[in-house]
């Protein structure tokens, strides 16, 4: 696989699963030995990414996300995200604002045979949570 080849696969994750809810291309695209190094209170593997997604989904309407910028080089892409969405739903115990949100964080992937292999990420916690009206980022 190219670089060109990895960036679409992030770009494909992202509508597929993000945008439009569509949990079964997990399985789709990522190995099943899948590894997620910094999984935010669930499993690191494919089942924790589902249920995070799900949380989120449930939590969050009209949700958009968008690949703002991406690096590549040999089996790694680097990509900033911006989600957008609004809070109609419970999060982490917090109930419903019905505020709009403007989330962002940075993943690192690495694909081998057009499969997500491994992800480490960061995204800004304490930002969303201030912007639901806590100033504490989640446990």
């Amino acid at each position: 696989m190219t670089t060109a080849d990895n960036k679409a696969l992030i770009q494909q994750f992202n509508d597929s699963v993000w945008n439009a809810g569509n949990l079964a291309e997990i399985d789709e695209l990522f190995a099943s030995n899948w590894v997620w190094h910094s999984a935010p209170g669930v499993s690191p593997d494919r089942t924790g990414l589902q249920q995070m997604v799900t949380m989120f989904r449930s939590a969050f309407s009209d949700i958009q996300s968008s690949v703002d910028d991406q690096i590549a080089e040999n089996d790694e892409v680097v990509w900033r995200w911006t989600m957008r969405a609004r809070h109609t739903g419970d999060f982490m115990g917090l109930p419903p604002t019905d505020r709009s949100i403007t989330f962002s964080g940075i993943s690192i992937d690495r694909l081998a045979a057009g499969r997500f292999v491994e992800r480490w990420d960061s995204a800004d916690m304490m930002g969303l949570m201030q912007q639901l009206g806590t100033g504490s980022a989640p446990s």
